[in-house]
């Protein structure tokens, strides 16, 4: 699992240093250093369950403040987010963040389950 988990980690890095641009850099930054570092160390086999359910944990709820959003993202019959990269619309804005906290939640319970192997 060592390739997969240090493709993992760079797309990560790469979506951290992304961020700095950001109108609100900081969390995000943060969120995908995160999610690199416990792909290295899954890597290496040095997972930690406690973590995982940590993330996991901050993630929901993050993911719980940008719900709404996201409804209504598909309320309106889910417009183009992708076209631009300047969301000028904050359904725009929201709903790619909480796509990203998808994908991070994702991986985290990918790693949780080969943690107990």
């Amino acid at each position: 699992m060592k390739i997969p988990n240090f493709i993992l980690a760079a797309i990560f890095i790469v979506f951290a240093y992304l961020q700095l641009n950001d109108p609100d850099p900081l969390g995000w930054t943060l969120v995908y250093l995160y999610m690199a570092a416990v792909c290295v160390f899954a890597a290496y086999n040095r997972a930690n369950k406690y973590v995982l359910w940590a993330g996991i944990a901050a993630v929901l709820v993050w993911m719980g403040f940008l719900f709404p959003e996201f409804v209504s993202w598909i309320k309106t019959g889910m417009p183009d987010i992708a076209g631009q990269m300047k969301a000028e619309e904050p359904h725009i804005e929201f709903t790619r963040e909480f796509l990203g906290l998808g994908i991070c939640l994702a991986v985290l319970f990918w790693q949780l389950k080969n943690i107990k192997k």
